[in-house]
């Protein structure tokens, strides 16, 4: 179960959307499932209207406005509950009792031991995406003119909703990894600007495949640089010689302004201070990232020009294969409950599938999917003090050539030799969350390989019988489902035609939206 949290100051203009049609006519019965009992004392559960919707708000905002309080940021709170579409649909009852006592965790009721405010839980159909869901509405103000407190609200929401899950016998979500998800509004953001998928997935795996085969921070900012995409630096205050943080944006339509993005904001594993957790560091090297991150904040040409600018030799191809294969094995000694480790193996193998769709697809496809499956292992809620570096076999050579598997001079035996490698680790990932019991994530991974990577084992020709064969029935199911077909080029293939690189550098002057900073 899933809460997201939003606050605002106009319970009116919230009331009157959750009960109103939605954005694309998919609130088909909006209806009250519970609530405060003074509210549920007046109204059922027959479907609302606009002018109940009214009402029921000004009942939530009797006190704010009877005992004339007001909250700095706005005295609404708003909070919806959704579960994954897999999982079915709840009754109202059922709804009611989660609704009920996720509102005594959250502190809002009599439970707290304190006046309890006035709230309610709507229901009115799946999400766009199918998903059950109810919407909580309920204000800050409590019936005795004192505050709710909304310190950790989001922390104490996710602890509640993990808690009830276990209670209901509802899908449990990862305690250890936890993905960023869209905000409200992204995906129609993105189909009104005529975009494949909302910025700031694309931009998550330009930077995962960037940093994953750079090695170094200079090298990070040119291959950005090189997707077309937009990067500038945020210094530390008062200098312009330390940079903390930087943020991102896909090039705009002409005329269109950028929508910026901090690296936090992104995934968490992508925040400046994690990704220079695994590039190699020397106050030489430190001096060239703050020249090309300047070179970037300002619009100008690289200063310098590094490996991102030349074809990788082809033996290297063999080389970081085999370095993949190491890694595999290696990945049989590592404990589950390490997870720092397999963070980090998850982000190195999610970083070469980005690097792979960066280079050959068009539009996001069956590789850009396996980086973000991936990703959502790379990303957990509590990181060790220190940054785990890879000393062993890495697949961050892998995101190296396959950054470059447009170029001439590569073979595709190669490339089937090594996504028949990374399919090995995306097994072990696989098997590490189903010995964990996270049998959600599991099936994922597994769903990943049958339907998406077998397009790409379609596209590449047989692998040589001297390589190891892929130890995963869910490989196996890609290898096989494969065999035998010849599959029609489409759009986002593998293996497309030629087309021009990225310009190697990025204006970023002219009318620009204030910086989703990161944090």
């Amino acid at each position: 179960m899933i809460p997201n949290i939003t606050k605002g100051d106009r319970m009116a203009g919230l009331l009157v959307y959750l009960a109103g049609p939605g954005r694309s006519n998919e609130h088909t019965d909006p209806h009250l499932v519970t609530g405060s009992a003074p509210i549920m004392a007046w109204h059922n559960d027959d479907q609302l209207n606009r002018d109940a919707a009214l009402s029921i708000a000004h009942q939530l905002d009797q006190a704010k406005n009877v005992l004339g309080v007001d909250v700095k940021g706005g005295h609404v709170w708003h909070c919806s509950l959704s579960l994954r579409a897999e999982e079915g649909d709840l009754t109202d009852q059922r709804w009611a009792e989660i609704a009920n006592e996720f509102m005594d965790e959250m502190g809002f009721t009599e439970a707290s031991g304190k006046a309890p405010v006035s709230w309610v839980a709507i229901r009115h159909g799946h999400s766009k995406a199918g998903n059950d869901h109810i919407h909580i509405a309920a204000s800050m103000v409590r019936e005795d003119g004192t505050k709710w407190s909304s310190h950790l609200d989001y922390k104490r929401a996710q602890e509640t909703a993990r808690a009830l899950e276990k209670k209901h016998g509802l899908e449990q979500l990862s305690p250890v990894y936890a993905m960023r998800g869209l905000r409200p509004g992204e995906r129609e953001a993105a189909e009104r600007r005529g975009v494949e998928e909302p910025e700031r997935r694309s931009l998550a795996r330009k930077v995962r495949a960037c940093a994953t085969a750079a090695q170094d921070e200079a090298e990070f900012v040119r291959r950005f640089r090189r997707t077309g995409a937009m990067i500038k630096p945020r210094y530390a205050a008062g200098r312009d010689d330390v940079v903390v943080g930087y943020s991102v944006a896909e090039r705009p339509p002409k005329g269109g302004r950028p929508v910026w993005f901090g690296g936090g904001h992104l995934a968490k594993d992508l925040t400046l201070p994690r990704l220079r957790g695994a590039w190699a560091d020397s106050p030489e090297l430190a001096d060239g990232a703050v020249a090309e991150w300047g070179a970037a904040a300002r619009g100008r040409r690289p200063v310098n020009i590094g490996r991102e600018a030349h074809e990788p030799d082809p033996q290297m191809w063999e080389q970081y294969s085999n370095e993949v294969a190491r890694l595999r094995e290696s990945l049989r000694a590592v404990p589950m409950e390490d997870h720092a480790t397999w963070a980090q193996v998850a982000r190195e193998t999610s970083g070469a599938f980005a690097a792979w769709s960066t280079a050959t697809e068009s539009t996001p496809g069956p590789l850009a999917a396996a980086a973000d499956e991936l990703s959502k292992t790379a990303q957990l809620r509590r990181y060790p003090a220190r940054p785990v570096r890879s000393v062993g076999p890495s697949a961050r050579g892998a995101s190296l050539v396959l950054m470059a598997a447009t170029m001439g001079g590569t073979g595709t035996a190669a490339q089937a030799i090594m996504l028949r490698q990374l399919l090995n680790v995306a097994k072990a990932v696989h098997d590490m969350h189903k010995a964990s019991n996270d049998l959600r994530r599991a099936r994922q991974i597994s769903d990943l390989v049958k339907t998406q990577l077998s397009q790409v084992a379609a596209a590449l020709p047989s692998v040589p019988a001297t390589v190891p064969a892929v130890d995963s029935e869910a490989a196996e199911a890609a290898r096989t489902s494969a065999a035998g077909q010849t599959p029609a080029r489409s759009a986002g293939s593998v293996l497309p035609p030629k087309y021009e690189q990225a310009r190697t550098h990025a204006t970023t002057r002219g009318g620009t939206t204030r910086p989703d900073i990161e944090r």
